[in-house]
């Protein structure tokens, strides 16, 4: 391929942030040469499966507000939220997609039903202290007042609460709308992966492709998602969060009985994943989407097991017509987790390279405020250091909770996942002996750390079940967490 000499900018990733990046810049400096790489597939991204909610508040969990890096991240949801009307009139008007907006859905009911034990009345509870907290409008309504909503009598709801101001879109239009964006603006998109990020004398100098093609470029924005963890090499060991890659499963699907739902209707977030949700797409076609595994790497097929356990817990919980409803098509998207959960945004210690990823499942909906906030950094208008300094990339893990609330935490929702799946015990006993089963996996875990730190259900258990934890790959980076960290601050 014929390259010139040089770009400005050179955009690893072409999903959601990667090309909201490298439009807004390109739109604000004209004068500089952008690129974006990324194969064209995007096979396996999350930009490309995602069901794209744009909620703030139907994403609280007890922990969110707990911490100073919490509350910093649910600050950038929520100027998110207020971003969005403006920033797709935008898209709408730059690329010329008219029906980029056709999905929009205007409207999110969080449920709270009995269907996954104590843990949704906590998140829930964390819900609604939050709206009163910020004076977000809501409405507390009866469950027969949700369009569409007919779920198996011993999943009905207790309470719901509907946002307003919440809502989603189909991300896919919402890709290709950005992309054409961006071309109009001048941004070039090669398609095509990058295999590593080069270096010399402490500074970036461009990226090499999988086929040997050298990009040059004077600043590497690191933007590819789930797929960024491979290419940060080029960092001191233990330096960055371990990345993993949050494998989620959907299914599109065509209503053939019932009346369908009108706009979001979504349970809390549960059991170290997602809450369950439907989203209308129009013209009869749904997204359920509720699932989220860690894995170290981009997973891109579907599985039997979450499939299975998608569409039964969404005809129970939801709607049980959907038993009827025709499969459109599945999707498989990896969400960028780093090991504390919390996003890595902004520049590192090799000069001109920075990294946008670990977004996890609010990736899609921040897009807008974290594109702002990086292209203000790189025209001098801000600093991603000043703007978001809990989440600088080079980090020593962020802590929201003690090894030993990892320990409890864990089994809470190991006992919480359970009972959605469906648990059934003898008469004799209760869900206290899973209780000391999940415990005491966890704790073997944490008895081989010589450095723990408190880690997340959803990253322990993708962990504690391994056959040789001493070797295990998270084990391995806290201790080169804490070689690197500990030694920088001596």
């Amino acid at each position: 391929m014929s390259l010139p000499q040089k770009f400005d900018v050179v955009v690893v990733g072409n999903g959601v942030i990667g090309l909201s990046i490298a439009y807004q810049l390109a739109k604000r400096a004209p004068d500089q040469s952008i690129v974006v790489v990324g194969p064209q597939a995007r096979e396996g991204a999350a930009s490309m499966a995602a069901g794209a909610m744009l909620n703030t508040f139907g994403e609280i969990t007890k922990y969110t507000l707990l911490s100073p890096a919490g509350q910093a991240k649910f600050q950038l949801c929520r100027d998110a939220l207020d971003a969005w009307p403006q920033w797709l009139a935008e898209v709408k008007e730059d690329s010329g997609h008219e029906r980029v907006d056709a999905s929009l859905s205007s409207g999110t009911t969080v449920l709270l039903n009995a269907k996954s034990g104590h843990l949704d009345d906590e998140n829930y509870a964390a819900l609604l202290a939050a709206l009163d907290k910020f004076g977000e409008p809501h409405e507390q309504i009866s469950a027969e007042d949700v369009p569409g909503l007919d779920p198996l009598a011993e999943a009905r709801p207790l309470r719901a609460t509907h946002l307003p101001r919440e809502g989603a879109i189909d991300s896919r239009p919402v890709v290709a709308a950005l992309a054409a964006a961006a071309q109009r603006f001048g941004v070039r998109l090669i398609d095509a992966e990058v295999q590593r990020v080069e270096t010399g004398d402490g500074q970036v100098t461009g990226v090499r492709l999988a086929d040997g093609t050298a990009v040059a470029g004077g600043t590497v924005l690191l933007a590819a998602g789930a797929y960024t963890g491979r290419l940060l090499d080029c960092l001191p060991p233990g330096s960055v969060p371990a990345m993993f890659a949050g494998k989620g499963i959907a299914v599109q699907t065509v209503r053939r009985a019932g009346p369908g739902f009108q706009h979001v209707v979504r349970t809390p977030n549960r059991s170290g994943s997602c809450g369950l949700h439907l989203i209308p797409l129009g013209d009869g076609v749904e997204y359920l989407g509720a699932t989220n595994l860690l894995f170290d790497d981009p997973a891109t097929v579907p599985d039997i097991g979450m499939s299975e356990f998608l569409v039964q817990v969404a005809r129970e919980q939801l709607d049980h017509k959907i038993f009827f409803s025709d499969v459109k098509q599945w999707l498989v998207g990896n969400r960028p987790v780093a090991l504390d959960g919390f996003p890595l945004i902004g520049r590192t210690s090799v000069d001109g390279l920075l990294v946008t990823t670990g977004t996890y499942r609010d990736g899609f909906h921040c897009s807008p405020i974290v594109a702002k906030l990086v292209v203000d950094d790189l025209l001098g208008a801000g600093s991603l250091a000043e703007a978001l300094p809990h989440f600088t990339p080079e980090r020593a893990p962020i802590e929201s909770m003690s090894a030993e609330q990892a320990v409890a935490e864990f089994a809470f929702h190991g006992v919480s996942a359970s009972i959605e799946a469906g648990l059934r015990l003898p008469s004799h006993t209760d869900t206290s002996v899973l209780d000391v089963f999940y415990r005491q996996a966890a704790q073997r875990f944490y008895d081989i750390v010589e450095h723990p730190v408190g880690l997340s259900p959803e990253v322990l258990l993708g962990t504690v079940f391994s056959e040789d934890l001493a070797s295990h790959r998270i084990v391995r980076y806290l201790d080169a967490a804490y070689r690197h960290h500990a030694g920088a601050n001596r």
